[in-house]
């Protein structure tokens, strides 16, 4: 198993003076990120779809084996919520198709207040080998973050095993939000906040506890990303590094890239 460790975006001015030093200018921030870790959750996609030319930018400007995973556009998740995801799936997938072999798993988070709906979630999974097959692209991996208790159900559950599509596993202030389940051959995890000093950290024993739970639900052939989306008080990248030396010292195969 490789573990992938990163955190929820990179362009932070706070980090500034902290994980980016004050020499480095904000136009060379990616390629500094990209030479700690091997992996960015590019939440900017969320809010506003870029531009095939931005994701071919990111990709020379990282390293071979760096992976961005890249959150759906809030416009299939959050305006239409899930509903004809035909088109905004392919217009996803079209641009960032321009990542080529830097491009990883499509995170869809959903709203809090979206209710469980089967039959909107099987028909969107199903959209991305479709839309992968007719742009010539390899099927991305999906993850899927619920918000609403109504989606812990053995039907959806079942869902995303039929299209392998890992349940993301999120975290805030040390407690899962929501079932553990693995449902793929790779996993994701999201830790939005920490309950150590200082505010929004992380402490030891909660990040063993997460390599405990990764290790119980996945074997040494699987890939499990993990992303902090702590940002505040540069928090993320403090806690991916303490999270990637914690993992190498208990025996896991932590990914790397050669800069």
């Amino acid at each position: 198993m490789a573990l992938l460790i990163g955190t929820s975006g990179w362009q932070y001015r706070d980090w500034r003076g902290s994980f980016y030093p004050a020499g480095v200018p904000a136009t060379r921030w990616l390629e500094h990120y990209a030479a700690q870790f091997p992996t960015v959750e590019n939440n900017g996609t969320f809010y506003r779809l870029a531009a095939p030319a931005t994701f071919a930018d990111w990709r020379s400007r990282t390293p071979d084996g760096f992976v961005m995973a890249i959150k759906a556009s809030r416009y299939l998740t959050h305006i239409r919520r899930l509903r004809d995801p035909a088109e905004p799936v392919a217009r996803l997938l079209d641009a960032a198709g321009y990542l080529g072999d830097h491009l990883g798993p499509v995170l869809v988070q959903l709203p809090p207040t979206m209710r469980a709906d089967s039959a909107l979630l099987d028909a969107c999974l199903g959209a991305f080998p479709v839309a992968a097959r007719a742009l010539k692209l390899t099927e991305p991996r999906v993850s899927v973050e619920f918000r609403h208790q109504s989606w812990e159900t053995e039907e959806i559950r079942r869902i995303l095993e039929r299209h392998n599509s890992a349940l993301c596993w999120s975290d805030r202030l040390g407690r899962p939000q929501g079932p553990l389940w693995r449902t793929a051959d790779w996993g994701y995890l999201r830790l939005h906040e920490g309950a150590a000093t200082p505010w929004p950290r992380y402490g030891k024993q909660s990040l063993s506890t997460w390599l405990d739970r990764i290790g119980q639900a996945w074997s040494a052939d699987n890939d499990v990303f993990a992303y902090f989306n702590n940002d505040q008080h540069a928090a993320a990248p403090a806690d991916a590094a303490t999270l990637g030396v914690a993992a190498e010292r208990a025996g896991w195969p932590v990914a790397h890239v050669t800069v």
